[in-house]
This record gives structure tokens, C-alpha cells and sequence, in this order.
């Protein structure tokens, strides 16, 4: 009874918001009022890579951006050489695609982090059974990936932040982002749905309450929908965020009962933009997360998002950002640096060059390709499987492309107008 008496009183005090970061965070990173602070309480601006396309795939990683969702993707693999076979490919994939040998080399570069875009059912079986949480089976593939994250990570000084990329019955009607099939309901449309999302928080924070290698919780990604107009289908307009806010509080009320140790952070709707009706968070280790793509790198670009900073003296992240030129990269990095905002770039790789790496295609995969966008015939399924199988070989390390003039656009230009001639060896 005592120890229930404790929880209770634990719980009740954050969810009131009168537990400080310094109270509940020490040793691990968290917010201290307009910072983030690595353990030490010392600022901490996170420079990080996303490692998009390993968990979650969307169709513009693979040359199919006609296919956008990973659970389309699969499908049409699998018409063409079988279930049995579209699972070794997509096993191979994640064996390969993210290895110890790409985290020491962002280490190298200058990265101190990484954020970890999971889909939820490398989390969750999706069936009943006698184990896990209620009828909620664990699929512990996705948590065995996550510890080895985290010794790769620990091992090189960097700190993780896990994000619920693709959460359960998908969160917006930008389906690719999310693998959400339309045909079933959303995450905003099923109780169950997100009872699976916040019971899956509840476990992460279950495992990982005492591992510091975790810097935060990035608890929705890019949530889009429309709650009062079903016309304004990414969110963009909405004034209230009901809906989204009442998730998010349930959410961290359930972290908050095992775990006062880990920053959460919390995306607005209309892709992590749209913050009305969110704040304040009673929760004071809490960072927003904005993202930003394709708009001016000026001071007035991100005001709106300093303007909510200040109000409401919670730190600001620059949580996904990328698919640029290095032109574009450079000024990006230096306004979110001066203005003391930490960022995370996407993606680390996919097929395609504005990445540090690239993974190189084959001529079969190619072939393949050509026939999922509709534009050659179908190959054979033997081949089909062999470029595939070199596609998921190729996506290791060793095998990638390198592209140092990004990395020389993210950590050399904002802060030197040398050229890389005149830099010392």
C-alpha cells in the first residue's frame, strides 16, 4: 500500500507540474526552462540524424514515390515473389540498413544524437494473447533493435531520442509518413488504437526509465488531421487540437507513473507546426519539436516558434528538418545554432544523393522499380528477389555512397567562410 500511496503522489505532483527537470532528470538529459541540459545541467544544442527508411519506409526512399506507404510497398512485393520471401527481404533490410559501423561514423562527423522513427508494429503483435499489457502482445524484434541502438550509441558518447513515427491505425492523412491505411480506422478514430499507442509509451518507458543513452520521447510524429474541419485534412487551420491534446495527457500521465527520468516531446498538428490549443504542458520536462522543410532560412521563419518558446519557457528542437541543397543546409543549421535550437536532420540515407549516405540501386531492382511505378514489364520473381537482396546488402555501410559535402554543409559551413581548400588537415 505504501509503495501504491508513493506512485500515486508521484504521479499526482507531475501531472500538476510541480516536480522540476533538476528533481526528476538528473544524469539524463532534459528541459531546463528554455534549454535543453545534458545531465550535468550544462546547455546541451542536440545535433542529430534521423534514421528514416529503417523502421518506416516511404515510397521517395526506394524510388516509389507513387507506392508512398510502406504497407503498399510490401504488398506489391509480395504479389509478385511471396510473403515468405518479401520477409526476408524487409529482415535483411533492417539488419543491414542501420549497423554499428553508421553510428560511430556520425559520431565521427560531429552528430551527439540520433532520433529513432519506429513503427508501431515492430512494438506490438497485432493479435490477442495471454502476455504483455491487457490483450497487447510485445514483438520484441522492435526492442531488440532499440537496445542494440542504444550500445552502439552509448559506446560513442550520443544519446537517442525515440519517436513514434508510425503510430497505431496512423495519425494523419499524409499516409506514407505514417504506413496508415485508409480503408481501416485512424488513430483518431479507434479507442483501441490509441489505448495500443499510449500502452506501447508506458513499456518503452517501462524498459528504458533508468537509461540515460535515451535523451527523450518524441511522443507523435507529424500528426496531420483535421479534428474540426474535415476539409482542412492536415490540420493546418485548426484551432483547438482537442483531440491531439487529450492524447498527449493521457500519454504522459501513463510515462510519468514508471518514468520521471526521460524528456518528453511533444509535435503540433499540420506536421508538427499547428500548436493551438496544446499549451501550456503542466509536464516541466517537456520540449516542442518543430520541423521545417522548404521555407526561408530567415530569423522571421521561426519567430512564431520562439514567440512559444518564451511564453511558455519550454526549450525549442528543431526535430526533423532536411531534403535540401547544402546551400539550404548550411543557413538552416546557423539560424537553429544562434538562436540556441538543437536539430535533427532526415534522413541519414535512402536511394537518392542529398543524404550523407547514399544507397546505391542494381540493375534488377531497377527493373523492379520500373514495373511498381508503372512504367516496364513485370520481372521475373527470382530476379525480383535478387535485386532486392542486393538492395538490402547494399544498404550497409561498407556499401554506401558518401557524400562529404553534406556533412561539410552542416558542420563546417554555418560556422566558417573558408572553403575546404583552405582548411588544415
Amino acid at each position: 500500500m505504501k509503495n501504491h500511496l508513493l506512485a500515486f503522489a508521484v504521479l499526482l505532483a507531475v501531472s500538476l507540474g510541480l516536480l522540476s527537470p533538476e528533481a526528476h532528470a538528473q544524469g539524463f538529459v532534459h528541459a531546463d526552462h528554455q534549454r535543453i541540459a545534458d545531465g550535468n545541467g550544462k546547455p546541451l544544442i542536440l545535433r542529430g540524424m534521423a534514421l528514416g527508411g529503417w523502421m518506416v519506409q516511404e515510397g521517395y526512399m526506394l524510388g516509389l514515390s507513387n507506392l508512398g506507404a510502406q504497407r503498399v510497398i510490401r504488398s506489391r512485393i509480395s504479389e509478385i515473389i511471396g510473403a515468405r520471401k518479401t520477409e526476408q527481404f524487409y529482415r535483411s533490410w533492417r539488419d543491414n540498413a542501420v549497423t554499428k559501423a553508421d553510428i560511430d561514423a556520425m559520431a565521427g562527423w560531429g552528430f551527439n544524437s540520433v532520433r529513432l522513427p519506429m513503427h508501431w508494429n515492430l512494438f506490438i503483435k497485432d493479435r490477442a494473447g495471454k502476455s504483455g499489457t491487457g490483450k497487447i502482445v510485445w514483438n520484441e524484434e522492435g526492442f531488440r533493435r532499440v537496445d542494440a541502438l542504444i550500445a552502439w550509441l552509448k559506446a560513442d558518447r550520443m544519446v537517442l531520442i525515440l519517436d513514434l513515427h508510425a503510430a497505431p491505425g496512423g495519425q494523419g492523412n499524409d499516409l506514407a509518413i505514417s504506413d496508415r491505411d485508409p480503408q481501416k480506422p485512424s488513430l483518431w478514430e479507434s479507442g483501441d488504437n490509441q489505448t495500443k499507442m499510449i500502452a506501447l509509451w508506458a513499456e518503452i518507458a517501462r524498459r528504458y526509465k533508468d537509461e540515460p543513452t535515451i535523451a527523450g520521447y518524441d511522443l507523435l510524429n507529424e500528426p496531420n488531421w483535421g479534428f474540426q474541419d474535415k476539409a482542412d485534412i492536415h490540420g493546418c487551420s485548426e484551432t483547438g487540437n482537442k483531440p491531439l491534446q487529450d492524447l498527449y495527457e493521457r500519454t504522459i500521465r501513463a510515462i510519468r507513473s514508471v518514468d520521471t527520468n526521460h524528456m518528453l516531446i511533444i509535435e503540433g498538428n499540420c506536421w508538427g507546426n499547428n500548436y493551438a490549443g496544446l499549451l501550456p504542458v503542466a509536464d516541466r520536462n517537456t520540449v516542442l519539436s518543430y520541423h521545417k522543410y522548404w521555407t526561408a532560412t530567415t530569423q522571421e521563419s521561426i519567430e512564431p516558434f520562439l514567440k512559444l518558446r518564451a511564453q511558455y519557457d519550454m526549450p525549442l528542437w528543431n526535430g526533423e528538418t532536411g531534403e535540401n541543397s547544402n546551400d539550404w543546409y548550411s543557413r538552416a543549421v546557423e539560424l537553429a545554432e544562434k538562436n540556441d535550437i538543437g536539430w535533427s536532420m532526415w534522413p541519414l540515407k535512402k536511394i537518392g544523393s542529398n543524404n550523407p549516405l547514399e544507397i546505391p540501386s542494381n540493375t534488377q531492382y531497377r527493373r523492379l522499380a520500373s514495373y511498381l511505378r508503372g512504367e516496364g514489364k513485370k520481372p521475373k520473381a527470382d530476379e525480383a528477389f535478387a535485386g532486392l537482396m542486393r538492395l538490402a546488402a547494399h544498404s550497409r555501410f561498407d556499401r554506401n555512397i558518401r557524400h562529404a559535402d553534406v556533412i561539410d554543409a552542416l558542420f563546417r559551413a554555418p560556422n566558417s567562410g573558408r572553403p575546404i581548400s583552405d582548411q588544415k588537415p
